[in-house]
């Protein structure tokens, strides 16, 4: 990152120096992209580390979003975690504890507070040099550790995990197609404004009178908006609802293969 490959050498305790080094020289033979441009910056800016901190931070909390929708999906057996990631429970012997993922999402809170604490022990600083910022290394330090087993634990969980098709299908409910009724109006040329208050009204309907939204009758639906016709049944079928959305970053299965397909191009520009 040429912004932060700018090398200090040369910058003296504050102020430079007074015997012609050539800082640019040194930056070069170095292999570093340029010369920071004020020395009284140069010895106290650690822009740097709070920027690997913050990173470092960003990433585990997007790893604990993860961590936390395997275990829902752990919990609900909509997925099975490799014994490798997981413990039995000391008193319930059908329960598996996700632990690994556990620990994942709690390093998030870890990550934020390195992060949070390096830059308030900052805050208070006058420029030049304090002793304070000898505090960096061990934030950072254990940091760069915290992210290499963060990133091997969950590359272990995903690479090992198995779908359980059965209890993911059993956790679908037909109230997720309400949007697929409102769409089904739009189709019909009404705008979505008013689609959205009738699928509503259908979702209403079907909690008063304790039943699926999917089993209201036609002429049920028809009294609430008369624009339904025969053809609404189709709107209960969630694999059509899925490859509906071709867009992308959509759910359709060329939507998600392209994404994959990505990932896997960007991922390979690392290989070389």
């Amino acid at each position: 990152i040429p912004r932060v490959d700018q090398c200090p050498l040369g910058s003296g305790a504050l102020a430079g120096n007074a015997f012609g080094v050539d800082r640019e020289f040194l930056a070069k033979e170095l292999g570093f992209d340029g010369v920071t441009p004020n020395s009284l910056d140069s010895v106290c800016d650690r822009d740097f580390v709070v920027e690997f901190l913050m990173w470092h931070a960003l990433m585990c909390t997007h790893l604990s979003q993860f961590a936390e929708d395997v275990i829902i999906n752990n919990l609900l057996k909509g997925i099975d975690i490799d014994d490798a990631y997981a413990t039995g429970s000391s008193l319930m012997p059908q329960k598996k504890n996700p632990d690994a993922l556990e620990l994942l999402r709690g390093k998030a809170g870890v990550a934020l507070g390195r992060a949070v604490g390096l830059t308030a022990t900052l805050k208070g600083l006058p420029r030049a040099y304090n002793k304070d910022l000898q505090e960096d290394k061990v934030l950072l330090f254990d940091s760069v550790d915290t992210v290499k087993d963060c990133l091997a634990i969950a590359t272990g969980v995903i690479v090992t995990m198995r779908p359980n098709p059965e209890m993911l299908l059993k956790a679908l409910s037909p109230e997720m197609l309400a949007t697929d009724l409102a769409d089904y109006l739009v189709r019909k040329g009404v705008p979505f404004r008013e689609t959205h208050h009738i699928s509503g009204a259908c979702v209403r309907l079907a909690e008063e009178q304790k039943v699926s939204i999917d089993t209201l009758t036609l002429e049920q639906l028809q009294k609430i908006d008369a624009r339904f016709e025969a053809d609404v049944k189709n709107v209960w079928d969630y694999e059509v609802s899925v490859e509906r959305k071709q867009s992308i970053g959509g759910t359709a299965k060329s939507a998600v293969q392209r994404q994959v397909d990505e990932m896997i191009a960007f991922c390979k520009q690392f290989d070389k």
